[in-house]
C-alpha cells in the first residue's frame, strides 16, 4: 500500500518523476486547452494567477509538510479511481469541465494515496484552490449572465431616471433620446464576479483567522462585483446620454472595465482590513 518512509523530505523523487510523466500523458491535450481559454477569453484570464497563489498557500505549509509522517491510505486510490472515471466520463461525453476539474480530484487522490490523511490535511487548500482555474460550462455561465445583465440594467435604468437622464429600457437595451446602449456580458457584473471571487478566496485565507471573517469575505465579493459595474453602467448611460454613444466606446469602454475592477479589489482589500481590526 504504502512506502516505509519517515516523512515527505525522505520520499523518492523518482516517484514523483513518474506522476509527472504520467498526468502529462493523460492531460496531454486537456491542460493546453485550459490555458488557451486562459489567454483568449477575458472571463478567465485570472486561471493564470490561480496555480501561482496555489503554489505560495503550500509554501506556507512547507516545513510542516516535511516533518510530518506519511501515513499512505488505501482511501486514495478510490479517490483516483474516481477521478478517472470523471475524466474518462467527461472524454467520452466531450464535457471540458469535468475532464478538467478530475485533474484537481486526482492530485487530492495520490497525495492520500502515497502520504496519508495529515499531508492531505496540510495541503487541501492549495488542492481545492486549483478549483478556480477550470472555465464554468458555458450553459452554467449563460443562465447566470443573463439575469444579472437584466438586473444591472434595470437598476442602472433606475438610477439614470433618478438623475434627470431621460431613459427607458428593454431587456437588457438602454434606449436614449440620441442613441441606444447594450449591456453585454461584460457589464453584467460576472467576469470580474469570477475574477473577485478567487482573489476574495485568496485573500480571506491570507489576511483573515476566523471561519466568519474568511466567509464574509467571500460573500461580500458577489455583491461587490455586481455593483461596481452598476456603476459602470451608469456611468456610461450618463456620458452617452450627454455625448453620444462615443463617448462610451473605445478607450473609455476598455479603461472603465479596468477601473471599475480596480475599484472593486480596492472595496474588498478595505474590507479585509476592516475584518481583521474587528476580530482583534
Amino acid at each position: 500500500m504504502g512506502f516505509c518512509i519517515a516523512s515527505l523530505k525522505d520520499f523518492p523523487k523518482i516517484n514523483l518523476l513518474f506522476l509527472l510523466v504520467a498526468l502529462c500523458a493523460a492531460y496531454a491535450t486537456i491542460v493546453p486547452g485550459m490555458v488557451s481559454d486562459w489567454y483568449h477569453d477575458e472571463n478567465y484570464s485570472h486561471g493564470f494567477l490561480v496555480p501561482l497563489i496555489s503554489a505560495y498557500f503550500l509554501s506556507q505549509n512547507w516545513a510542516a509538510l516535511k516533518a510530518t509522517r506519511l501515513r499512505p491510505s488505501n482511501a486514495g486510490l478510490l479517490v483516483i479511481i474516481g477521478s478517472l472515471l470523471l475524466l474518462l466520463l467527461g472524454f467520452v461525453g466531450t464535457e471540458y469541465f469535468t475532464m478538467r476539474s478530475s485533474l484537481v480530484f486526482l492530485l487530492a487522490g495520490i497525495v492520500l494515496y502515497w502520504f496519508g490523511w495529515e499531508v492531505l490535511r496540510l495541503s487541501a487548500l492549495p488542492i481545492a484552490f486549483l478549483i478556480f482555474m477550470v472555465p464554468i460550462p458555458y450553459i452554467v455561465y449563460d443562465a447566470i449572465a443573463f439575469p444579472l445583465k437584466l438586473l444591472v440594467t434595470q437598476a442602472s435604468v433606475a438610477v439614470l431616471k433618478m438623475l434627470s437622464v431621460p431613459v427607458v429600457s428593454e431587456g437588457n437595451i438602454i434606449m436614449f433620446p440620441q442613441t441606444v446602449l447594450e449591456v453585454a456580458d461584460a457589464c453584467s457584473g460576472l467576469r470580474s464576479l469570477m475574477s473577485l471571487v478567487t482573489l476574495a478566496v485568496a485573500m480571506a485565507f491570507l489576511t483573515q483567522k476566523s471561519v466568519v471573517n474568511r466567509t464574509i469575505l467571500i460573500l461580500s465579493a458577489v455583491p461587490v462585483a455586481i455593483v461596481t459595474n452598476m456603476f459602470r453602467v451608469i456611468i456610461t448611460g450618463f456620458l452617452a446620454s450627454h455625448y453620444g454613444a462615443a463617448a462610451a466606446e473605445g478607450f473609455f469602454h476598455e479603461f472603465a472595465g479596468m477601473a471599475v475592477f480596480v475599484l472593486a479589489m480596492v472595496i474588498l482589500f478595505a474590507e479585509s482590513v476592516i475584518l481583521r481590526k474587528a476580530g482583534r
